[in-house]
């Protein structure tokens, strides 16, 4: 992924070959790629996660026919981390590709090779590690993304500054990671600087690479090595070290991701004490369904990727930000200075919740994850480990509630953290006190102005924690054994509300949801008809929505309720489509009149081209079951204006309304 990898300078290139390590890696160094070789395939998939390539070449010439298994062997692996596998056969064995196309070879190389054939193919295959990472990232300035532990620096367009990346800053005993050039000569050993300076004059004249070297500083035993290339009109360098006593440093470094330890990031937040920062905690939400259903190796190998897109969103949002993972799917962002301010900690929040939101692609699968952040800013008593726990409430709040996934616990205020047996006591009184509310959301087609239905949202106003979305209501309701009752409140009070609406409203549907509890109820669709019957409200208005989640434990019960309230003359949805594991079957089995697409689907219609085929699919394929699509969560009119090209049908969302209560409407309604 262009985004993801090194967009200049030299490119990583994994090699497994039982027979030809050495050569086809001259070949590579040849064609301008960094090669990382393998001759045993036992642990091939796992050193390529922890590379930073994305292309394979996989050496098939002394496999007999049929024989995949070297292929097979890194297979998963590259597939997870959105690579290329290139099978490298020997000409006459051309006609045989088709198997190892279907084997998961993504392009071939035929030996004897050329070095033109080999940059041809490894090209091609570079384009479609692009083309599935949704495309070139623009920059002002050219930028390698790399591994958060590699070595490198490039000379920014123009030779004004030297850009470094943060290991290597701290290698040189650097502040910063963007300095001159004047200074970036200075810290090196003054014995070797005219050597260095020589080197890099060589290179700008001719052109070609160069190669020098010089001591650590502080470390005379200790020498790094530059490779110096200008591609592009960017001069950039991968650097390595020649001995092997920098081994210290993995302590500090996550095995998997590259990106800083748990301990590294304490002794960040520890060195930095007294000064006002934030820190963003990331948590990935179930992942270990994931793991489960793809296997560890891709589950590695996403991880990888959601590191490299959390470093590179927080490295051009803060530079100087620390990105560690801190246990398992989170992650932690530590900022200072004016990134550390409430306001930007959470717009790069939503940043990030965006990017982890977008759909990895697997081989033939596209992988969508979920991600909730707490953040936390420091006082004036914090160390680290009181602020980190502060931040790991904040994000346990953010998992049990609703709404966007965020919380912020500030400096001034005491955290908001949610006691969950409480609210589990506070459920009960919490009906008879009136604090269970209604809101209605408006819902308008694509291609007007005037409001054509609502649905129905519950609100908690908690006396304690204040609004409390319907994720933490209904959490709380499923924990206490309270979800009928809270379900059966809910229902009975939109409708009522609903059926109050003077006649101006009359044209307008009623959405509600039917939760998965609902449904394993005996006697349900006689108490739901009843209750519907007896609020006064229209049965031809009125659409009964059920989620993908309330849907999974049994699909059959929930088609033959669903086919006798339409019989009944009501009509029946799909809602937070995209957001399950079962989707299609859904579509299949299920008999409905409209398709409810998950508002971060909805969102997604604006990213990558990528994105627009995914969205563009589900409404196609809605459309062609003769049903109506109604998008969630649209915010911004370029989403709108990309679902009405495609098809949709109806949206609801920021772009023109939130909730609103019952007497808001109206006078919305009334005033349209």
């Amino acid at each position: 992924m262009s985004g993801e990898t090194a967009l200049h300078g030299q490119r990583s290139l994994f090699i497994l070959s039982p027979g030809d390590r050495d050569g086809l890696s001259r070949a590579a160094d040849q064609a301008g790629w960094r090669a990382i070789a393998a001759r045993r395939p036992t642990d091939a998939a796992q050193r390529f996660l922890h590379s930073d390539a994305q292309i394979a070449i996989v050496d098939m010439r002394h496999a007999s026919e049929g024989d995949v298994r070297l292929i097979a062997s890194i297979l998963p692996a590259v597939e997870a981390g959105g690579g290329a596998l290139i099978a490298l056969i020997d000409a006459p064995n051309v006609g045989g590709t088709s198997g190892l196309f279907e084997a998961g070879a993504t392009h071939f190389l035929a030996a004897p090779f050329s070095p033109e054939q080999m940059h041809a193919t490894l090209a091609s295959a570079q384009r479609l590690v692009d083309r599935l990472g949704g495309g070139v990232t623009h920059s002002q300035r050219a930028q390698r993304i790399r591994r958060g532990d590699a070595l490198f620096w490039e000379l920014e367009e123009g030779g004004r500054a030297v850009r470094l990346s943060d290991n290597l800053a701290r290698h040189l005993n650097l502040d910063r990671q963007t300095i001159s050039p004047a200074r970036f000569v200075r810290c090196l050993p003054r014995s070797e600087r005219r050597s260095v300076i020589a080197a890099l004059r060589g290179m700008m004249r001719s052109g070609r690479a160069e190669v020098f070297a010089h001591a650590a500083p502080g470390r005379p035993d200790d020498r790094l090595v530059h490779h110096v290339r200008r591609i592009d009109g960017t001069v950039a360098a991968d650097v390595e070290w020649l001995s092997e006593a920098h081994g210290h440093d993995a302590a500090g470094r996550d095995d998997l991701t590259g990106l800083r330890s748990r301990q590294a990031a304490l002794d960040w937040l520890e060195k930095r004490s007294g000064l006002a920062k934030t820190i963003l905690l990331l948590s990935i939400s179930q992942f270990d369904r994931m793991n489960a259903a793809y296997g560890q190796v891709v589950g590695d190998a996403l991880l990888g990727r959601i590191a490299r897109r959390i470093e590179r969103m927080a490295g051009d949002a803060a530079p100087g930000a620390i990105v560690a993972r801190i246990a398992g799917t989170e992650f932690l962002i530590g900022l200072t200075g004016e990134a550390a301010a409430s306001d930007r900690a959470t717009f790069l929040a939503r940043q990030l919740m965006a990017a982890i939101g977008r759909p990895f692609s697997a081989g033939d699968h596209l992988i969508r994850l979920t991600a909730r952040c707490g953040i936390a800013q420091s006082r004036a008593d914090d160390d680290a480990t009181r602020l980190l726990r502060r931040a790991g409430t904040a994000l346990a709040d953010a998992r049990a509630g609703g709404g966007e996934g965020i919380r912020i616990f500030s400096a001034e205020k005491r955290s908001r953290q949610v006691d969950p047996d409480q609210l589990e006591t506070d459920l009960r009184l919490a009906l008879h006190r009136g604090e269970i509310g209604i809101l209605f959301q408006p819902q308008y087609p694509v291609d007007g102005v005037h409001m054509v239905g609502v649905e129905a949202l519950a609100r908690w106003n908690h006396p304690q924690y204040g609004s409390l979305g319907a994720g933490m209501l209904f959490a709380a309701a499923e924990r206490s054994d309270y979800m009928l009752p809270l379900s059966a409140h809910i229902q009975a009070e939109a409708l009522h509300q609903a059926a109050a609406w003077p006649r101006a409203l009359s044209h307008l549907r009623l959405s509600i949801n039917v939760t998965a509890a609902d449904i394993a109820q005996p006697g349900f669709m006689s108490q739901f008809l009843n209750l519907v019957d007896g609020s006064g409200f229209p049965r031809a208005r009125l659409t009964v929505e059920i989620t993908e989640s309330g849907l999974i434990e049994n699909v059959g019960a929930a088609t033959a309720l669903l086919t006798a309230l339409r019989a009944e003359g009501l009509a029946v949805a799909v809602d937070d489509f995209g957001t399950g594991y079962s989707s299609l079957a859904y579509l299949k089995s299920l008999p409905l009149d409209y398709l409810k697409i998950d508002s971060g689907l909805a969102q997604d219609i604006a990213g990558t081209a990528r994105d627009r085929i995914i969205v563009r699919g589900v409404i196609h394929m809605a459309k062609s079951l003769g049903l109506a699509v109604i998008a969630e969560g649209v915010e911004t009119q370029q989403q709108l204006d990309l679902l009405a090209r495609e098809g949709c049908d109806y949206y609801q969302g920021f772009l023109r309304s939130a909730g609103v209560a019952s007497a808001d409407l109206v006078a919305m309604a009334l005033a349209a």
